[in-house]
């Protein structure tokens, strides 16, 4: 079983689009998948028209330790894909964990008991994160061996990079071994542009193999299928944003588990991209020991300006 955590600390710029897509994918190429919502707006959920102020059991109720993932997952249209849908509580969940023993370990704990009791253990299993570094975000990175990193080909793509790998490492060397970061997608990519594929050439001398070869181009379907509580794949089969799901789900499969790249912060150059510059952001300073505070089991916050990276939709046909 593959445990991948999709995060990134800003908002806005693929997550949850790819958590749904990729794991719609990965089922259609014969893999069991369970898609788990862990971020309190709730995204997901609505993608895969789920209520999220259902009274039936969700995430939260994992957490809370009220019900077990098996209670929680529901089937979708899609063969072989499964939700854990998050619900309204789960907003209020690191406070009311705050007193709790060992709560960072919560999610890995559920899995685990789900695996050991399951006769068909899933796949994968797909955690789409919240966008800030808190509890909920720490209980996806214990609990996953993989981190899948969706960036956005634009000026901002490395700004917030520093940050999210200084916290995988500090989780890495006191939480969780296993864990790295096993691949980087570029969302919303717009092929077109000099600048897109001026960025994407920076990212790759930077972090090789571990940026991917597929890219998600824009296309207004993967836009339009949340509104229809969709898949693209049951939404639009023939258009780009299926298409590109298909492959990144194919290059994920293919990903060796064994390998495992080293993966630093950039550090700071500037390189000209039409009229401007692409700035590389130098690593953050070392964390203080209090980072990982055992006494409220959350990760610092990263500024709303770090890693800004905006999320649009052009209109384009498949």
């Amino acid at each position: 079983m593959r445990r991948v955590a999709v995060i990134n600390q800003k908002g806005g710029v693929g997550k949850t689009t790819t958590t749904v897509n990729l794991g719609a994918a990965l089922a259609r190429l014969g893999q069991r998948v369970l898609v788990c919502d862990l971020d309190p707006q709730c995204n997901l959920t609505v993608h895969l028209d789920i209520d999220p102020c259902a009274p039936e059991a969700c995430i939260y109720d994992v957490l809370v330790g009220k019900a077990g993932l098996t209670d929680v997952a529901r089937a979708t249209d899609q063969d072989g894909l499964w939700v854990a849908p998050a619900g309204s509580d789960l907003a209020g969940v690191e406070v009311e964990l705050a007193s709790e023993l060992g709560r960072e370990l919560l999610l890995r704990e559920a899995f685990d008991r789900d695996a050991a009791a399951r006769e068909l253990p899933y796949d994968f299993i797909l955690v789409d994160c919240p966008p800030s570094l808190g509890l909920l975000a720490l209980n996806a990175l214990v609990a996953c061996d993989e981190v899948l990193v969706p960036i956005q080909a634009e000026f901002f793509a490395l700004q917030g990079l520093g940050k999210l790998l200084e916290v995988v490492d500090l989780v890495q060397r006191r939480l969780n071994p296993r864990l790295r970061i096993s691949a980087m997608v570029s969302c919303r990519h717009d092929p077109s542009t000099n600048l897109s594929r001026q960025v994407i050439a920076d990212v790759r001398d930077h972090f090789g193999k571990v940026l991917l070869d597929t890219v998600i181009r824009r296309n207004v379907k993967l836009a339009e299928a949340p509104s229809h509580g969709k898949t693209i794949f049951a939404y639009d089969p023939a258009s780009r944003g299926a298409e590109d799901y298909l492959a990144l789900a194919q290059e994920v499969i293919d990903l060796t588990t064994k390998s495992e790249p080293t993966v630093t912060a950039p550090t700071t150059t500037a390189k000209p991209v039409g009229n401007g510059h692409v700035t590389e952001p130098p690593p953050p300073a070392t964390p203080p020991p209090t980072a990982l505070r055992s006494t409220d089991g959350a990760l610092p916050e990263a500024p709303d300006e770090s890693g800004s990276r905006v999320a649009e939709t052009t209109e384009e046909t498949s």
